[in-house]
């Protein structure tokens, strides 16, 4: 198998290159790369092409190319790099991988903090949305930038999600700088490329050890009992209610859900145990308090906004989805407003049965397919020697859902 691998990717960090790396790349008859690493490694003329943009021509430069090859990319090239479309293109058997450190380590590094609970992300050739919204939900994510959607572009996504970024610049180069502050601060500066970076919930940089890397990972239980969130009476969506809800939101990684008229934030808080970003809109300041609360409880970053729907959802991000538990008497305009926003759904929970007809029809109007169903459950209780079921009030869903 060694004999068939003709193609070296080598990977830079701007440490001088291992000897292995030196004699694949001086006895390589193409070496491919981009054009900073090649003219930093004095490579020029006939035996290099450039990696840029359309890489078509490159590929078939490699492939029609019969001696060795060599292809240079920054940092781990197996690690959101070159390496796949490499292997897709030729096979892996005719790959050798001599990694440096990736930009992703450097940068924690250079932050002295571990990464083995931290999500990777890249933004690179990619809608960089769900990137943003990774960082929304995840207390420790590096976000791998592109041109176009750098430090400055992030870090405005992020103003008032409780977040400290670290900017690493131009990693193992003479002239690499790093730089810690808020989305504001951030926002505000010019950064030269390439540059990681780091998305850091205040206070939770640190994190707890595990035994899986990412933190990312399955809740166990959802649907939590009532008595896992603190509430007034009455004023929360019960377990039965919130296990459809979240069956039709269908939120996880890279997300962006809304809790309208949250009260206990619950909805948001199941959300942000699935992985996805959640954003609780209350209007009653006591009820916003037990949100943030309940949210510290639960481990699970919920950005709080207090304000009345459906002015306070107008400065927030287009969400994924949106649940409104409570409209405050103006249902049709929420509704409406969130059905124009949302990317792939909207759930309503209604109480009094002459408001599902309406709601149906307007969130049909909008364009979306309507569901509409009763949910009533009943609980097994005591009585002495025997037990019941003592029923709970129906509870009216109706969603919506992009075709």
């Amino acid at each position: 198998m060694e004999g068939m691998r003709r193609i070296s990717v080598i990977g830079l960090d701007g440490r001088p290159l291992p000897p292995e790396a030196r004699e694949l790349l001086a006895g390589a008859a193409l070496v491919a790369g981009g054009r900073r690493h090649l003219r930093e490694l004095g490579v020029e003329g006939g035996r290099s092409v450039a990696l840029e943009g359309d890489l078509s021509g490159a590929l078939e430069r490699i492939s029609a190319e019969r001696g060795p090859v060599a292809v240079l990319a920054s940092g781990d090239p197996g690690f959101f790099g070159i390496v796949r479309l490499l292997a897709g293109r030729f096979g892996r058997e005719a790959l050798r991988v001599l990694p440096a450190a990736s930009s992703a380590a450097r940068a924690f590094a250079r932050a002295s903090l571990p990464w083995d609970d931290a999500l990777v992300v890249s933004a690179h050739g990619r809608d960089p949305r769900r990137a943003v919204n990774a960082c929304r939900a995840h207390p420790k994510v590096a976000v791998l930038t592109s041109p176009g959607f750098g430090p400055a572009e992030l870090a405005r996504e992020l103003v008032g999600w409780g977040r400290e970024l670290f900017v690493a610049e131009r990693l193992g180069e003479p002239d690499e700088r790093c730089f810690s502050g808020g989305p504001e601060e951030v926002a505000g500066r010019r950064w030269r490329e390439p540059n990681v970076v780091l998305s850091l919930r205040e206070g939770r940089a640190v994190g707890a050890k595990g035994w899986a890397s990412c933190g990312l990972g399955s809740p166990g239980r959802w649907a939590l009992p009532e008595g896992e969130f603190e509430h007034r009476s009455g004023m929360i969506s019960g377990p039965e209610t919130r296990a459809l809800a979240l069956a039709r939101l269908g939120p996880g990684p890279g997300d962006l859900v809304w809790d309208v008229g949250a009260g206990s934030g619950s909805v948001a808080i199941e959300c942000a145990r699935l992985g996805a970003a959640a954003a609780a809109v209350e209007r009653d300041p006591e009820s916003c308090g037990r949100i943030r609360r309940n949210a510290e409880r639960h481990g699970v970053c919920v950005r709080v906004v207090e304000g009345e729907a459906p002015e306070a959802l107008r400065g927030l991000p287009d969400p994924d989805a949106v649940f409104v538990g409570g409209s405050g008497g103006g249902l049709r305009e929420i509704l409406r407003l969130c059905a124009a926003r949302a990317r792939r759904c909207v759930v309503a929970s209604l109480v009094g049965l002459e408001r599902v007809v309406p709601a149906a029809e307007l969130l049909e109007g909008c364009g979306l397919e309507v569901e509409a169903v009763m949910l009533q459950a009943s609980r097994v209780k005591g009585v002495g020697r025997l037990h019941r079921l003592a029923p709970e009030n129906p509870v009216f869903l109706v969603s919506g859902a992009r075709p």
